[in-house]
């Protein structure tokens, strides 16, 4: 059987790629097809040598650099994969790839990260960070319109539906009128584990440096809070931003390794988060290191931590993304941290292990082949 996977663009390592990484895992002979690969040489060592074939995007000026500027030329550059020879497509998606073309005795599953954001129900937020108005604004929203159009008319060539959590399996049947089977992300949790025996004096965030992320939202608030210290680890088009205006008692250490990662992990207070996110490795994986958590409570994060006071507490919601609701929360942990176990936080993160991805995603795929060979 021939396989193709198909992944938006390979421009970092994140939660997209560590899902595509396992796909390659149980899939080796796959080939990968994919907007834009600019991934460095020493970041894409998990891709183990296996074809990556790229749409024209790539050979345009400043496409592996600056690829969203060619968002409106994606969903032809998508369209132009010629798959015919595969019996499996599997597309990765959060923004284009599950509208590949494909036929009547071809099989497509879609792990759906989430529908486009920027177009659906956070369009306007992300106009508003991007401060695009007046004429760009407008050219903005249309553009946004008809990859609406194109994206709920691709949904009809995707056969079943995976999502990354129930909170984006309800954004899938509001957006496309299809149900989805939950399968949640795949999270390191050999790789990250305790490595400190004591907690420091320091809160910690991981993230993109991105405007949806909010990670503006924890500076300011630690602005106001100028006994408690925040360390931020990450990098992306903000970062300059962010520094220009960084209070004395923030760190902004930029992109960092694994194993950094991982040991402040394992001696912060706890791990800080801001944005309303789809499922959020980065909350896992400090769980995983007996971190507790303290995070925006919408999304994902409600399916990934286990807010006190509820038995086996993993850590703290807040209701509002604020500085005030943050403050309260910051309070609240303080008040109640001797009520949250690493232990326990170390259990929980075992729920989204590797191993559970793999295992659920290949009954999942064997079952769906088993019922469309026997329909051919």
């Amino acid at each position: 059987m021939k396989v193709a996977i198909v992944h938006d663009w390979l421009t970092v390592v994140g939660g997209a790629e560590q899902v595509l990484a396992e796909l390659l895992r149980i899939f080796p002979q796959a080939e990968v097809f994919t907007i834009v690969d600019a991934l460095p040489s020493h970041q894409r060592t998990w891709l183990k040598g296996h074809s990556v074939h790229t749409s024209f995007i790539q050979r345009l000026p400043w496409g592996k650099t600056h690829y969203r500027w060619y968002i409106p030329w994606m969903p032809i550059a998508v369209e132009q994969f010629d798959l015919r020879d595969f019996d499996l497509i599997l597309s990765s998606s959060h923004a284009i790839a599950k509208g590949v073309l494909v036929g009547p005795d071809q099989l497509h599953i879609s792990y759906t990260h989430s529908p486009m954001r920027y177009a659906w129900d956070m369009q306007h937020a992300y106009l508003e960070e991007a401060k695009l108005h007046g004429l760009r604004g407008l050219l903005s929203r249309l553009i946004l319109h008809k990859l609406r159009l194109w994206d709920s008319r691709t949904a009809n060539g995707v056969d079943y539906f995976i999502a990354n959590s129930y909170f984006i399996a309800r954004r899938i049947e509001k957006v496309y009128r299809r149900q989805a089977e939950v399968i949640y992300p795949p999270v390191d949790t050999e790789f990250f584990y305790p490595t400190a025996q004591t907690r420091e004096d320091f809160y910690l965030t991981a993230s993109r440096l991105v405007p949806y992320k909010r990670v503006d939202l924890l500076i300011e608030t630690f602005r106001t809070l100028p006994e408690r210290r925040l360390v931020v680890v990450g990098s992306g088009f903000e970062e300059k931003r962010l520094r220009r205006r960084i209070p004395a008692n923030v760190e902004l250490l930029g992109a960092c390794s694994r194993e950094h990662l991982r040991e402040l992990m394992s001696k912060a207070r706890a791990f800080l988060y801001a944005a309303e996110e789809d499922f959020g490795i980065a909350i896992v994986e400090a769980q995983a290191c007996g971190c507790p958590i303290i995070a925006y409570g919408r999304g994902g994060a409600r399916e990934t931590v286990i807010p006190h006071p509820a038995p086996q507490a993993t850590g703290v919601l807040y209701p509002e993304q604020s500085i005030a609701s943050l403050r309260q929360a910051l309070r609240y942990f303080e008040q109640h941290a001797q009520d949250i176990d690493p232990y326990a936080c170390q259990a929980h993160a075992q729920r989204f292990s590797r191993s559970r991805f793999q295992h659920a995603m290949t009954a999942f795929i064997q079952a769906k082949l088993q019922n469309w060979q026997a329909r051919l």
